[in-house]
């Protein structure tokens, strides 16, 4: 690779890490052709753009982002291929979902930033797994907002039918 090459590749790196909201940097060494292409059809299908790349590269683009990511400095060491996702936990359902149809240990989690925070190892995938996107917790809040209200309508509603029951059966004791 030239240093023209390498050039480019830091810029365009740099520019995806602003861009993109979460990333998760990961170990997808000694996977054979068959289970990496199924990695790479599984991150297509959940729009997750997978690409392996080399740790100075990755490190300059990272020095480079507007980002805070000096935490995840020391998770360049060994094979390293990058995530970008705009939804922060799917590359971790992802992960766990690959694992379990291969029965394999790979993709190992080395770090990952969603959210505007940093994860660092492997037992931070149950953590990243469980995260809900900016949409998801938007969607939760609006459904509280609404259940009272809607217990309030189903309550007035049912409770006309049961008054009406109520005034009937008080109607037939007396006479």
């Amino acid at each position: 690779m030239t240093r023209e090459e390498k050039f480019q590749t830091i810029e365009v790196l740099s520019k995806q890490l602003n861009e993109i909201p979460n990333f998760y940097i990961t170990n997808v060494g000694d996977l054979d052709s068959v289970k990496t292409s199924e990695l790479r059809r599984m991150c297509f299908k959940k729009d997750i753009k997978l690409m392996v790349v080399k740790n100075t590269l990755l490190r300059k683009a990272m020095e480079k982002s507007e980002k805070d990511l000096d935490e995840l400095f020391k998770t360049l060491t060994g094979p390293t291929s990058l995530m970008l996702t705009e939804a922060g936990n799917v590359p971790a359902k992802l992960i766990k979902e690959f694992r379990k149809k291969f029965k394999s240990e790979k993709p190992l989690l080395k770090g990952a930033y969603v959210e505007q925070s940093a994860y660092i190892g492997e037992n931070q995938l149950d953590i990243l797994e469980n995260i809900k996107s900016k949409n998801e917790v938007i969607a939760d809040i609006v459904a509280l907002l609404q259940s009272p209200a809607k217990n309030v309508i189903s309550a007035l509603q049912s409770g006309g039918n049961t008054l009406a029951g109520i005034v009937k059966t008080l109607s037939e004791k007396e006479s």
